[in-house]
C-alpha cells in the first residue's frame, strides 16, 4: 500500500520538522492493475524486462525525506543513520499507475517504469538488492520514497522491478532486502533459486533469547494457543549461543499474514520472516 498519496506532502516538511497528522488509513484494496501494454507511450513488458538494474552510486543524503523520525497512522518510524549491513525479510508490494508522475519523498518524480522503491526507514537515497524468495529472481533498486505503511509489508517496488521479480499477478511476494554499497566490490550473491520441488524453507521468528528456558517458555505459549509448527532452534552467533523461536514453515504471503496476525493477538508483535 503506497502511503498517503505520493507521501511527498508529508516529507516536504524537511529533515527535522514534525509531520502533520495523517488521514485515516484507506480500506484494503486489491493489487494494482498493470497498465495496458498497448497504450500509447507505454513501454511493453518485454522492453521493460530488458531495462538494467539500478547501479549503486555515492549520493549525498537527500534534503527531503530524511527526518530523524516521523509518524504515520499512529506508528513512529525512526530513519536509519546509514544502510550499512542492512538486511530485512518480509513481504514486498508494488505501486504503479495511480502514483506515476507524482512526487516521491525526496521530491523526485516517481517513474513506475524505472528501478526504484519505497522503504519506511532506510536513508534516502539507498540502493538495495531485492530477492524474490519464491523463485530466486533478484533486482537492484534505488530507494527514494517512503512506504509501504501496511502491516507486514517492508518495501514497495516500482512496476518494472515487480515485473522482473515476477510478482505482478499476485501483487505481493516474500522477499529479502539487502543494502548495497557503491564501494566497487561486487554485491553479495543472492540466495540460490530454489528448485520447484524444493522451495526455500521460510519461517516466522517470534523471538530470540540467550536463555533456553525463555525460548522454551515462548514456544510452549505459542503451541498452547493452538498455533502449530513452533520450535526452538539453537545457533552459535559470534561465539555466543542464541535460542531462536520459529514457527512454520510458511508457504505464501497469506500464510505469513495469518500467522503474524495470530502472534500479535498473543502480544508477540516483533515476528519477522526468517530463512531456515
Amino acid at each position: 500500500m503506497k502511503p498517503i498519496g505520493s507521501l511527498a506532502a508529508l516529507l516536504l516538511l524537511g529533515a527535522c520538522a514534525p509531520f502533520r497528522p495523517a488521514p485515516a488509513p484507506p480500506p484494503a484494496t486489491p493489487a494494482p492493475t498493470p497498465p495496458p501494454s498497448a497504450a500509447p507511450g507505454v513501454p511493453t513488458d518485454s522492453a521493460l524486462l530488458g531495462r538494467p538494474d539500478a547501479v549503486p552510486q555515492r549520493e549525498p543524503r537527500a534534503r527531503l525525506g530524511n527526518p530523524p523520525f516521523y509518524e504515520v497512522y499512529g506508528t513512529r518510524y525512526v530513519v536509519l543513520g546509514d544502510s550499512t549491513g542492512f538486511v530485512e525479510r518480509g513481504v514486498a508490494s508494488w505501486y504503479g499507475p495511480d502514483f506515476h508522475g507524482g512526487r516521491t519523498a525526496t521530491g523526485e518524480s516517481y517513474d513506475m517504469y524505472g528501478m526504484s522503491a519505497a522503504h519506511r526507514t532506510l536513508p534516502l537515497p539507498a540502493y538495495v538488492r531485492v530477492t524474490n524468495l519464491s523463485n530466486g529472481r533478484t533486482v537492484v533498486v534505488r530507494v527514494n520514497d517512503r512506504g509501504p505503511f501496511k502491516s507486514n509489508r517492508i518495501i514497495d517496488l516500482s512496476y518494472t522491478a515487480a515485473l522482473k521479480l515476477d510478482m505482478l499477478r499476485t501483487g505481493t511476494t516474500l522477499v529479502e532486502v539487502r543494502a548495497l554499497e557503491p564501494d566497487g566490490a561486487p554485491p553479495p550473491a543472492p540466495p540460490p533459486a530454489p528448485a520447484s520441488a524444493t522451495p526455500l524453507a521460510l519461517y516466522a521468528q517470534a523471538g530470540a533469547f540467550a536463555s533456553e528456558a525463555n525460548a522454551t517458555h515462548l514456544r510452549e505459549r505459542i503451541s498452547q494457543a493452538g498455533i502449530p509448527g513452533a520450535f526452538v532452534r539453537r545457533d552459535d552467533v559470534k561465539g555466543q549461543v542464541l535460542y531462536r523461536v520459529r514457527v512454520g514453515p510458511i508457504a505464501s504471503v497469506g500464510d505469513y499474514d495469518a500467522l503474524t496476525t495470530r502472534l500479535r493477538e498473543l502480544g508477540i508483535g516483533e515476528a519477522r520472516l526468517a530463512l531456515d
